[in-house]
């Protein structure tokens, strides 16, 4: 049930047969999404190396523990709105219910330019890295602009139909992810050249260079843990399946990247792990598995390869999630209501697909057309953009749930749920932002004058306020589409 701005209760809009999906996916298809979303092997191979050649920090494994604390912290609230708000809006309906509708649809806007961001930067890394390894291979010179539109059809393609049918392809993707990492791991235990050492894990290790970037890079890892909910209406039982893949994506995530960089350090040496990590950059992987008796050159191929395969099942995470808030957006009539329609046979938000397609294929092209570098350009730019809006949407989450639920006291949620957690996430989420926002300059790798310092988190500024400003008018002007606003979900 939802509120006009006169008080009078308005009933949600139903879900018909042109808008509520069937539900095909369980706790393992949910997980499979958001893992997917933060690319293990890429950020094995990226992430990694980044956070400990950049920052100096030989404690990257516990910071990856500890900010794994933080994001379970916030798993508790967000849990706990998913147990009462089931409808595939995520961050745009929780803020929606906590904080208002015009906040809510400023949120929404946040999150499409977030992830639209996260996606077209991910498919810029994917293109470089297919052209190079195709070159290395076979001596053909592919533009990588040309990789990422076939890709991108690919990934389209996918998006269009069935649910269930992107879950079996990321699962296979997954599977191949997680066991070249694991063997890499195992690899590098077992051919240490200065034996395991635990000063990787202590507190003294993580907190002696640049904290701050190092939390940014060991943050910016777990992009997309907190998409489970976008899939609300389409799994089985999304009480208790939403909060089941969160607390076990957060864990699985923060344990296997905590032992992938501890493994890599004691592969590199400890003494020498930050110093291989500076030389070495994103190859550090693929030269340590060359390096290592056990391994070789041909795991290191293998290992391109999967690097691959885990940037398109990103790529297709982070699809699935635009396509479907487009189509939370558009059934609710805060976007045109044509992108709340499923399909009739696949039952997927094609319409949602098609437009992230477009707009897709149109950034890259005008990427492409400018001349500029996949990675220090599109990568870099648009994954630190969308980091940083996830962040932002993270700790409005986190005030939404403490709000949501002091109007509520008559829902059963524990203290703890509905106050104690979300207020330390929170409180630990905004030190994260600033971090972020004053460090932006050395995640981009430009110098402190750089314009780009300021245009680029701007961009999350003018599109909060857009949405607020889209609020404000749809309250005047559509008065029943403001009233069910973030309440699809039958609130």
């Amino acid at each position: 049930m939802a509120i006009d701005h006169h008080g009078t209760p308005t009933p949600a809009p139903p879900l018909s047969a042109t808008s509520a999906p069937e539900r095909r996916i369980g706790v393992t298809g949910i997980v499979f999404f958001v893992v997917a979303a933060s690319a293990p092997l890429t950020v094995a191979a990226g992430g990694i190396p980044q956070s400990l050649g950049v920052t100096g920090i030989l404690g990257i494994p516990l910071l990856y523990l500890l900010v794994g604390v933080v994001l379970a912290l916030f798993s508790a609230g967000y849990a706990a709105m998913s147990r009462h708000i089931t409808g595939a809006g995520a961050f745009y309906a929780y803020t929606a219910q906590g904080l208002g509708r015009t906040a809510g649809v400023g949120a929404a806007f946040v999150a499409l330019l977030a992830y639209n961001a996260m996606q077209i930067g991910i498919a810029g890394l994917f293109g470089a890295t297919t052209a190079q390894f195709i070159d290395s291979k076979t001596g053909v010179d592919i533009p990588w602009w040309a990789l990422v539109l076939a890709c991108i059809a690919v990934v389209g393609a996918l998006g269009y139909r069935r649910v269930d049918l992107g879950v079996k392809v990321l699962a296979v993707l997954l599977v191949l992810e997680f066991g070249t990492v694991l063997v890499f791991d195992i690899g590098q235990f077992a051919d240490a050249p200065e034996g395991i050492s635990a000063t990787p894990l202590t507190w003294g290790a993580a907190t002696d260079g640049s904290l701050g970037v190092a939390l940014c890079c060991v943050f910016a890892a777990y992009m997309g843990f907190e998409s489970a909910a976008l899939y609300s209406e389409e799994c089985r039982d999304p009480r208790r399946t939403v909060a089941r893949a969160t607390y076990i994506a957060v864990g699985l995530i923060g344990v296997f990247y905590a032992a992938t960089a501890w493994a890599m350090i004691s592969g590199a040496g400890t003494g020498q792990a930050t110093k291989v990590a500076a030389e070495q950059g994103p190859e550090m992987l693929f030269f340590l598995s060359d390096r290592s008796s056990g391994l070789g050159a041909a795991f290191a191929d293998f290992a391109q390869l999967f690097l691959i395969t885990s940037l398109l099942a990103a790529l297709l995470s982070f699809h699935n999630a635009v396509a479907r808030y487009a189509r939370s957006l558009g059934r609710e009539g805060v976007l045109p209501r044509g992108l709340g329609v499923i399909h009739s046979r696949h039952g997927s938000p094609h319409r949602g697909s098609l437009l992230q397609t477009a707009l897709s294929l149109a950034v890259i092209g005008v990427f492409a057309l400018a001349g500029r570098d996949p990675v220090m350009d599109v990568f870099t730019w648009l994954t630190n953009l969308g980091a940083l809006g996830v962040i932002l949407l993270l700790l409005a989450t986190s005030a939404s749930v403490v709000a949501y639920f002091a109007r509520r006291r008559e829902l059963s949620e524990p203290l703890w749920n509905r106050l104690v957690a979300p207020l330390l996430s929170g409180a630990a989420l905004a030190v994260f932002f600033w971090l972020a926002l004053t460090n932006f300059s050395v995640q981009l790798g430009v110098s402190s004058g750089n314009p780009l310092r300021w245009i680029l988190p701007s961009l999350i500024l003018i599109a909060a306020a857009a949405g607020v400003v889209w609020g404000l008018w749809l309250r005047r002007a559509r008065p029943e589409t403001y009233a069910g606003i973030g309440s699809a979900a039958g609130q």
